[in-house]
C-alpha cells in the first residue's frame, strides 16, 4: 500500500487568527456601545433613572422615561401654604360687626351707673350699655340665645352681668329678616377701671364678636 501524501500546511481560519491592533480597537468600541445601548434598553423599560445622588444615599435629581421615550424631569417640591391668621377678630367698642348672614351686631349708649339694693348684684358699680341685633338677612334669628360677657381691665378681670330695673337680659322674641331690636345690658365695672371688653353672640350660629376700647 502506497504512503499518503503528508497533509499541506494551511494557514489558521480567519475566525482564529490574531485579530490586528485596528481591528481589537474596533471590537472594544463595538462592546461599549453594545453596553451603553443595553443601558438606555432597561432605562425605557423600567421608566427611572437617577442623574444624581447624594453622599447618603437618597437620590437628590431624578428623571423619568415613559415607553415612548418621552422624558418627565421630576418636579420641583412646591413651598408649603402660608400660615394663616386663626385668632378672632378684635372690633372697638363703637364699631358695627357684620355677619355672612346680613346680621349686624353694634354696641352705644355706655353709661356708667350703680345698681340697686334689689338687683343682681346689689349696689354694684357697673357700666350699662345698649346691644344692637339687626336682621339684614333672609332668615329669622334666635335672638332669646343672645349671649353677652364682659370683662375688665389690661388684666381680663371677670365681670358680671347686671340685672336690675331695665336690665333683664336677652330677649324673649326671634327676629324676623328686615327687623332690628336694641337691648340694655349691664355689666358689673369698678369705679376707676376704664377698659372693657364685651363678648357678643346674636344667636347660637353666629361667631362670638369681641369689643374693646377705653371709657370714661
Amino acid at each position: 500500500m502506497p504512503d499518503r501524501p503528508p497533509t499541506p500546511n494551511f494557514p489558521p481560519p480567519a475566525s482564529e487568527a490574531t485579530p490586528d491592533p485596528a481591528r481589537r480597537q474596533r471590537l472594544s468600541n463595538s462592546v461599549v456601545i453594545g453596553a451603553a445601548a443595553a443601558v438606555i434598553a432597561a432605562v425605557v423599560i423600567t421608566g427611572i433613572v437617577i442623574v444624581q445622588s447624594r453622599g447618603d444615599g437618597e437620590p437628590n435629581v431624578s428623571a423619568s422615561a415613559s415607553a415612548t421615550g418621552d422624558v418627565v424631569t421630576a418636579a420641583a417640591e412646591e413651598p408649603g401654604p402660608e400660615p394663616t391668621e386663626t385668632g378672632p377678630q378684635i372690633f372697638g367698642l363703637s364699631d358695627t360687626v357684620t355677619y355672612e348672614t346680613g346680621v349686624e351686631v353694634s354696641l352705644s349708649k355706655f353709661t356708667r351707673a350703680t345698681s340697686s339694693d334689689y338687683a343682681s348684684p346689689e349696689n354694684t358699680p357697673y357700666m350699662k350699655f345698649t346691644v344692637k341685633v339687626k336682621n339684614g338677612g333672609s332668615n329669622t334669628v334666635d335672638t332669646t340665645a343672645l349671649m353677652v360677657n364682659c370683662s375688665y381691665s389690661e388684666d381680663g378681670q371677670s365681670s358680671d352681668s347686671v340685672f336690675d330695673d331695665g336690665l333683664d337680659g336677652s330677649p324673649s322674641t326671634q327676629l324676623l329678616a328686615g327687623r332690628s331690636l336694641s337691648v340694655s345690658w349691664g355689666c358689673a365695672l369698678p369705679k376707676g377701671e376704664d377698659v372693657l371688653q364685651v363678648e357678643v353672640a346674636p344667636d347660637l350660629e353666629s361667631e362670638t364678636a369681641i369689643f374693646t376700647g377705653n371709657l370714661k
